[in-house]
């Protein structure tokens, strides 16, 4: 195996991830709970204009990966954009980028593992939400600690479960739009776009400020690019996966919302429960409820399972340059890090008991905290490929044949857009609004990490061999 081809760690971490477990993993980061249970609640917001908002969105994401795919097949880790960031960057970018993507994942399992307790809640009433919290984070942990292979046979069943939620629902929505159903004593069809206020009943400001809210439904597409490093003929799997993102973006997400938005009229829709088990309520299918209930509790299951493996690798790779504590880099002898595993489900841990004690804007708070992660994300991997793209015009580096399209034009119409979605965050009167001013705070802590490593460094080589 050549330097190219080796995941950072010095191969440390085994080839156990199939074509089959990398395109589910893939399809999986693409299906959440921001989809399942968010868009119930902006549709109500914003109604139908919700779809352009998943559009640009989706657009945005197929973008950042294939910006990603172009840099995994120049050099699959999976230390990945932490990897990239800090060769095509600088090293203060991939330890930014590393820990930005910790705090994503630690803001997002904290609310993901208090979503699992509600949703089993509402079938074991008698059981304290904590304790189902605590015993989910407890199996999700023993997967990820015992082996790669394991965690991407379950990831693979937990993605099976989603999309073929999502399918029964597109092929069922499309039937009842195509024979106009009466659905609870509305019709369904394409007059509910527009016979409610039109398609921009809130204007056009209030839907943009949707905008962070659905980059979150986006998150962790970029998990495949983690995966690279355990997986077998990645140059050759990879591409593949990554250019399903295009028709799953179109298809699952912006049509969902579109298929929505004709079923029922937006007011009937509401953030209390999944726009899903609105529609088949309204229907009179019995059981729905648990149906539904049952697939939203294997979404959450699932961000908190790939949040316990994408940060155990992305720490690891923090580690071995210095740059976190050496516990969260260490090996297991089944080539599992399980010190970054660890580290994360302490953060989720906490979660669980901040979530039981405070009241629901800690919740809301968190997903904002989190799509914070997600933008810095998207950004440092279209840097990364723009700094790519530049170091091949040079002729220092050979630029891969798969490649990030319409570059630069698309890298920078895309960091535009980010920058555009953190900004509206500023104008927002919820959590987002707290999550834009806590900007400056996270700045602040990670400067003075950075200028604490490099000192730490600077003491340790000799001056005279000092640049």
């Amino acid at each position: 195996m050549d330097s190219s081809q080796r995941p950072e760690g010095g191969g440390s971490y085994t080839k156990a991830l199939g074509n089959r477990q990398v395109q589910m993993i893939a399809i999986g980061g693409a299906i959440g709970v921001g989809l399942f249970l968010g868009a119930g609640g902006k549709l109500h917001q914003v109604g139908p204009s919700l779809i352009f908002s998943y559009a640009a969105c989706g657009a945005a994401a197929y973008f950042v990966m294939r910006a990603l795919g172009e840099l995994v097949l120049h050099e699959p880790s999976s230390g990945s954009f932490v990897t990239y960031a800090r060769k095509f960057i600088g090293p203060w970018a991939g330890f930014a980028s590393g820990w930005l993507y910790w705090l994503n994942w630690a803001m997002t399992g904290i609310a993901e593992i208090t979503a699992v307790a509600i949703y089993v809640h509402k079938w074991l009433p008698g059981i304290p939400q904590w304790i189902t919290a605590l015993i989910a984070l407890g199996v999700l942990l023993a997967v990820n600690l015992l082996s790669v292979k394991l965690f991407g046979e379950l990831e693979f069943w937990f993605a099976v479960v989603k999309v073929l939620a999502i399918v029964v629902f597109l092929v069922v929505g499309l039937g009842l739009v195509l024979t106009g159903t009466n659905i609870g004593g509305t019709t369904a069809g394409v007059q509910n776009l527009t016979n409610h206020d039109g398609i921009f009943p809130a204007g056009l400001g209030i839907t943009l400020m949707t905008l962070q809210a659905v980059i979150f439904a986006y998150s962790a597409i970029e998990l495949v690019g983690i995966a690279a490093g355990e997986t077998k003929d990645a140059r050759k799997v990879l591409p593949k996966a990554i250019n399903s993102v295009v028709w799953r973006i179109a298809v699952f997400y912006v049509g969902s919302v579109l298929l929505l938005a004709m079923l029922l009229p937006w007011p009937f829709y509401s953030g209390d429960e999944s726009p899903f088990v609105t529609v088949f309520s309204r229907l009179g299918i019995p059981g729905i409820g648990d149906v539904m209930n049952a697939v939203v509790l294997t979404a959450a299951l699932s961000s908190v399972n790939s949040g316990l493996y994408s940060t155990g690798r992305i720490l690891r790779a923090l580690s071995e340059k210095g740059e976190a504590p050496k516990f969260v880099g260490r090996m297991s002898s089944r080539h599992v890090p399980y010190g970054g595993i660890l580290f994360t489900s302490i953060a989720y841990l906490l979660g669980v008991v901040l979530n039981y004690l405070v009241p629901k804007e800690a919740f809301d708070i968190a997903i904002a905290i989190a799509s914070l992660g997600v933008v810095a994300t998207w950004a440092t991997l279209i840097v990364s490929q723009m700094r790519l793209r530049q170091a091949a015009l040079r002729g220092e580096i050979e630029r891969p044949s798969y490649r990030m399209p319409g570059a630069p034009y698309t890298g920078w119409a895309t960091l535009v857009f980010l920058a555009l979605v953190i900004a509206l965050m500023g104008f927002s009167d919820g959590p987002e609004k707290i999550a834009f001013y806590s900007i400056p705070v996270v700045a602040i802590v990670l400067v003075v990490g950075w200028r604490f490593i490099r000192r730490r460094e600077d003491a340790r080589v000799p001056v005279g061999s000092r640049d």
